[in-house]
């Protein structure tokens, strides 16, 4: 089968020509219907997020269809559509038995630690794979894997709730399925803060107070739209030290940061007038939970959530089209996602 793999860091990635997974009796084999293409994509690539063993199939975003079922499945038929849960856990460590798997002892990550969907066929454990309902396209049950997943989660840690307000820093895959997923939660006010015009652009229209970060400071904005207030949640999905001091500077009492973007920077709080008089809190957030997935997809079959044609791009399964993508996300790119899309043809 063919898959496009890193074979050497700071490289760009390279087609090969691979065998079709063999499914144990626990997993199932899927044919790769849609990869999202993450910028976590472009820090493996880069190095900048470590991966230890070399040749690897990038990719953690996958839908598709269900191609062979192992004996112990039960819950899959071949033909089914479904989208993967990345994280593999062990189920009976500590964390997995308090439903905290992205901590799992011996977990892995498709894409990461495990092959992944720069594929044309994957093998998951049969518990990774959820029924994707015909409503969802095969892209957006990609997507929502990880984009809108770890937003969802972020949200959860954060324990937004109806009413409040909220600032998202960063409007890719993360923010577009924040805002969204917000509004599904019934939020007073959100708040996007963007360098990127169209971005920016695509926030308003879809109601959210929209903040160019190049031309105005977003903390004094945000308070002067709250008449001094601030927000109850800030969401960082940047990466950035001065964004995420920022989500914090922007709360209110008893306001709460959830920050998601990875970054290497030192960040620096004055803990008495920026946390303690607030009472404020400082949130991270690793991934998402399986758990959190069903009702995800029952955001997505409502409406309530959805990436439309105009905010993906789309690629087949090619090297030089991947690397192209990946040496876009360097930069501020107009739209939300690109996919892979392998066409059947070669």
């Amino acid at each position: 089968m063919r898959a496009v793999r890193l074979v050497q860091v700071g490289k760009p990635l390279e087609e090969a020509d691979v065998p079709i997974p063999e499914i144990g009796p626990s997993e199932v084999l899927i044919r790769v219907m849609a990869a999202g293409i993450c910028h976590s994509d472009a820090h493996y690539r880069a190095g900048i997020s470590r991966i230890d063993d070399l040749p690897l199939t990038l990719g953690h975003e996958i839908a598709g269809c269900v191609e062979e079922v192992g004996s112990d499945v039960t819950h899959l038929s071949a033909g089914d559509r479904v989208c993967v849960h990345y994280l593999f856990s062990c189920g009976s460590c500590e964390f997995c038995v308090h439903g905290l798997e992205q901590f799992c002892r011996i977990g892995e990550m498709i894409g990461k630690h495990r092959d992944g969907g720069y594929a044309e066929f994957i093998k998951v454990p049969g518990a990774n794979a959820f029924l994707l309902p015909d409503e969802i396209p095969f892209e957006v049950g990609a997507i929502m894997m990880c984009s809108s997943a770890t937003a969802f989660h972020a949200l959860n840690k954060a324990r937004f709730k109806a009413g409040e307000s909220i600032a998202i820093f960063g409007f890719g895959g993360l923010g577009f399925s924040a805002l969204q997923l917000a509004r599904a939660f019934d939020c007073e006010d959100v708040y996007v803060v963007e360098i990127n015009p169209a971005k920016l652009a695509s926030a308003a229209s879809m109601g959210a107070m929209a903040i160019d970060a190049r031309s105005t400071d977003p903390v004094e904005q945000i308070k002067q739209a709250t008449a001094g207030t601030g927000v109850d949640v800030a969401l960082e999905l940047i990466g950035s030290a001065k964004t995420m001091r920022q989500a914090v500077l922007c709360l209110g009492l008893l306001g709460r940061a959830a920050l998601v973007g990875l970054t290497a920077e030192t960040m620096w709080i004055l803990p008495y007038t920026e946390l303690i008089n607030k009472e404020a809190e400082i949130i991270g957030v690793s991934d998402h939970l399986a758990t959190e997935l069903p009702a995800l997809i029952e955001f997505a079959c409502s409406g309530k959530l959805g990436f439309p044609p105009e905010t993906l791009r789309f690629v087949d399964l090619d090297s030089p089209q991947i690397n192209a993508a990946l040496d876009a996300l360097q930069d501020s790119i107009d739209h939300v996602r690109t996919v892979i899309v392998p066409s059947t043809d070669k």
